[in-house]
This record gives structure tokens, C-alpha cells and sequence, in this order.
């Protein structure tokens, strides 16, 4: 990981201790830190719901450049789902969106990711 070019992407974003924290292995940026980032950034983000039932959703998130996609599916625990919210096309969309800030600001390619990818990756 380039410590350097993170420090400047926190800078430049105006990242806080509150926005970010260590998990095991990885960097991982809170919702609110995806929002500061969007917002500072002002990327505009278009969705297309792929897929939406009861308990998986799909949504593609699109800039002008990028495009990635998010999902959940509900289950009683991570053998089964990927998430035990009941809302699994906010959590879709919700994943969607902190993806393609992170690729579009250059944090992803350095191992950073966002809280709301992975039910794993809630702070402690």
C-alpha cells in the first residue's frame, strides 16, 4: 500500500479518524466518509436495479467512466446471505455506491474499502 498516496486522498477529501479505521486486514471507510467523498468529489452516480426481490437485490452503479455493481442477499448468517438486514435493496445500492466512489477517487486500488461491502466490515 502507498502510505503517501493515501495521506493525500484523506487530505484532499478531508477524511477524520471518525471516517476511517483499520479492519484485520484492510482500510475501510465509514458511510459517512463515502458521503464526504461524493460530495467533496461531486461524482454523479446513475443506478439500474438488475435484480430486485425479497431477499437479493442487484444494482449497477454508473459514472461516465466506471461502472460496478452492488447486491445483498438476506440470511440468517454468512453461509446463507450476505447481509441480516431486511433491507437488501438499500444494502445493494448502498454497496454500489461506496464501489464506485472508491474506484472513482483512487482508493481502491489501494486496498481501501467501504463499511458497507461487507457485514464483516462494521467497526467494532
Amino acid at each position: 500500500m502507498n502510505v503517501e498516496k493515501l495521506k493525500a486522498l484523506y487530505k484532499k477529501y478531508g477524511l477524520t479518524k471518525e471516517d476511517v479505521f483499520k479492519h484485520q486486514h484492510y482500510i475501510i471507510i465509514t458511510r459517512s466518509g463515502i458521503d464526504k467523498i461524493q460530495g467533496i468529489s461531486g461524482i454523479k452516480i446513475k443506478y439500474d436495479v438488475i435484480k430486485c426481490e425479497t431477499n437479493f437485490a442487484v444494482v449497477k452503479a454508473s459514472t461516465e467512466h466506471l461502472e460496478t455493481f452492488g447486491s445483498a442477499l438476506k440470511g440468517s448468517d454468512f453461509k446463507t446471505g450476505n447481509t441480516n438486514s431486511w433491507y437488501v435493496m438499500e444494502m445493494a445500492e448502498k454497496r454500489s455506491m461506496s464501489r464506485i466512489v472508491l474506484k472513482h477517487c483512487g482508493f481502491y486500488e489501494l486496498g481501501v474499502f467501504g463499511e458497507d461491502e461487507s457485514e464483516d466490515f462494521k467497526r467494532k
